[in-house]
């Protein structure tokens, strides 16, 4: 399938065009030439796409109450009009000829500046842009310009933040000032090289306490080719004797010069929006959606997913007109809210030690979270006012819940009871995903991961993602109810402690116990609105005051996920056990959790195998019998899943197909 049906998408279904880009506050699209997409590829009835590159230019009006969630855009320098500048980066796929264009347009959110765009054989169009303005300009990348905050008389605006340095190379004497996951990036310069202003810390594991080092045992420098001290270097930390990589290491300092992150909600916003309302720009640059955006679906996967959610519950799907901006959005492999709309935010970070993210209010049902002392609230809190709630189909799975962290958006951070979900919303769990999902076919084998102890996880979550924005879109666009929502909870005894959930795993020889990834709650200081994730933080690293108790779905006798959810055909004709959860096997965390990584532990091929390895799990031989009866077990499977809408017929032949030539017991 094409990348579009893999990428999260915001369709954009536009009603009347009007003549003005006033609303939106897309000033100009500087745009190349329409070229050839796809290499000449005819997708269905919509035939050949083209592709447009550009840069879109916007200003936003700090006094506009819609854009004072914007955490410091009140200090962002003006333009002679009184505006906050920004500049864009995107691309848009259309159908060649306009006619065979849907009326849906899919903007797929892209990842720490990766994404592609798309074509569909139903012809919508497809938009990514960028939206991280930590991201440095690539041209491989979407990214985004966003003005820095400045104090009176253009004084820099100062304080705490944080990086952490973790699994470098033996023998590293200097690591760049980074942070995020996946793709580090500069943190926010220090506002003095005097290390007596700062402290570096150092833990063994993450339940350690940290311990200090000397103010005279580290600097801010380059040490790659001079000895320590080094070379004086605000981009870089040089530490004496250099860094052991047993150790993790937290660098809090008083950091300047903090870019205006949170434009980059209002920038996606406001580009989908002139894509769906506007005819053409003020220097009347026509809108490349041609009136083909009649309705928008936005979608994202794991961070990209945080950034709708967040989007949302800031109140950001409103346009500053306000008209509706997504009309769906399908937040896919995460259960979390985006570290972005705070001073020196790091939204690319994760669930690792300090990162924010399950701070916020991450439930669709209102719900009061007394642990934390959060007001009753919930992600639509600013939408439903205005109507502007978007419809929702999320989907996330196992490696969510163990190494994520996210039962609390199911049930509360007290984890005693399900929080409802509103009529807007879908809710699709993955039974034994690993996040983002496997490649799926049919192998006994699972692909190897150098990083982890265990092979990794096969089963699939992209099949399913094809079917439920094809629902999303004829919820929005036709009105037409997706399927019932199907999730784990604790009314069906779904939801248990880890521990629980491992007392009824099989004792199969060898395998190793996962470690809960645990949630901690954090102390920034008291401009920090943890629920919204927005203001500033005045502590770094932020103290940690107690832990959120999880829960994580239960399991069968083959250790294979029992909770409810949309089962693919691999977990319902399985060769093996689909883990959530993996241990890592070198670094920092060695012996741990493995990240968001899930596992796999194949079946045995005959009885007499599992006989003589001690595995007390039946064996693909006593499962199935043979090669034929295995292939009827997924056809049967793909076949359910069909009649569900959780998948699409095309992709239930080409697994049964593949089923078909596989190797499975013959």
């Amino acid at each position: 399938m094409p990348s579009s049906l893999r990428v999260a998408a915001l369709a954009v279904l536009a009603g009347c065009a009007v003549s003005t880009s006033a609303g939106a506050h897309i000033v100009r699209l500087e745009m190349q030439a329409p070229k050839p997409a796809f290499d000449g590829r005819a997708f269905g009835p919509a035939g050949a796409y083209e592709v447009i590159t550009g840069v879109a230019h916007g200003e936003l009006d700090p006094g506009d109450p819609k854009n004072r969630i914007v955490t410091d855009l009140q200090l962002a320098p003006r333009n002679a009009h009184g505006m906050v500048e920004y500049a864009a980066t995107f691309q848009l796929a259309r159908p060649v000829d306009a006619a065979k264009q849907s009326g849906v347009m899919v903007y797929s959110v892209v990842n720490r500046g990766t994404g592609a765009v798309s074509g569909y054989d139903e012809g919508h169009v497809s938009v990514i842009s960028g939206w991280q303005g930590d991201i440095p300009t690539d041209a491989r990348l979407q990214t985004i310009s966003v003005p820095i905050a400045k104090g009176p008389n253009g004084a820099p605006v100062t304080g705490p933040t944080i990086a952490r340095f973790v699994d470098m190379p033996a023998g590293t004497t200097t690591m760049p000032l980074n942070g995020g996951q996946g793709r580090g990036v500069p943190r926010p310069p220090p506002l003095s090289l005097d290390t007596a202003k700062a402290t570096l810390y150092r833990q063994p594991n993450d339940k350690a306490p940290l311990q200090a080092l000397a103010a005279s045992d580290w600097a801010f420098a380059d040490c790659a080719a001079t000895p320590f001290p080094g070379k004086p270097d605000p981009t870089k930390v040089c530490v004496k004797g250099g860094f052991d990589p047993k150790f993790a290491y937290t660098l809090g300092y008083i950091a300047k010069d903090p870019p205006v992150l949170g434009i980059g909600y209002a920038a996606t916003r406001d580009l989908v929006a002139f894509l769906r309302y506007a005819d053409r720009d003020a220097a009347g640059n026509a809108n490349p959606a041609r009136g083909g955006a009649k309705v928008a679906v936005g979608a994202g996967i794991s961070q990209s997913a945080n950034f709708l959610r967040s989007l949302v519950q800031l109140g950001l799907n409103q346009a500053e007109d306000g008209r509706i901006v997504f009309d769906g959005i399908f937040p896919q492999n995460s259960l979390r809210e985006n570290a972005m709309n705070y001073r020196f935010a790091i939204p690319g970070g994760g669930a690792a030690l300090f990162d924010s993210g399950v701070e916020g209010v991450v439930w669709y049902g209102a719900y009061e979270d007394k642990l934390r002392g959060f007001k009753r609230a919930s992600v639509f809190d600013r939408c439903l006012p205005t109507k502007t709630c978007p419809k929702v189909i999320e989907q996330f799975g196992a490696s969510e819940m163990w190494g994520l962290r996210g039962s609390p958006a199911l049930i509360g951070t007290d984890a005693k009871a399900d929080i409802p979900l509103p009529a807007n919303v879908r809710r699709y769990y993955n039974p034994g995903v690993t996040h983002g999902g496997g490649q799926g076919g049919f192998k006994l084998e699972g692909p190897r991961m150098a990083a982890c102890t265990l092979a990794g996880n096969p089963n699939p979550v992209a099949d399913t993602a094809r079917a439920h924005l094809a629902n999303l879109i004829s919820w929005v666009k036709d009105g037409v109810e997706p399927p019932p929502s199907a999730y784990p909870t604790l009314a069906k005894g779904d939801l248990v402690t880890a521990e629980q959930a491992m007392a009824r795993f099989p004792a199969i020889p060898g395998a190793p116990r996962p470690d809960l990834n645990p949630l901690q709650i954090y102390d920034n200081g008291p401009g920090f609105n943890a629920a919204d994730l927005t203001g500033v933080p005045s502590k770094a690293p932020p103290a940690v005051t107690g832990t959120v108790p999880l829960r994580v779905p239960s399991v069968d006798a083959d250790g294979n996920e029992a909770a409810a959810g949309v089962r693919s055909t691999l977990l319902q004709a399985p060769l093996g056990s689909y883990l959530g959860w993996n241990i890592a096997a070198n670094g920092y965390m060695a012996g741990q959790n493995c990240g968001s990584n899930g596992g796999y532990i194949p079946f045995a091929r005959t009885r007499a195998e599992r006989t003589a390895s001690g595995d007390p799990r039946p064996s693909l031989e006593e499962r199935y019998g043979d090669h034929a009866a295995y292939v009827a077990k997924v056809k049967s499977a793909a076949d359910g899943l069909v009649k569900a809408r959780f998948l699409l017929p095309r992709d239930a032949e080409r697994i049964v197909r593949d089923a078909e030539a596989s190797d499975i017991l013959r």
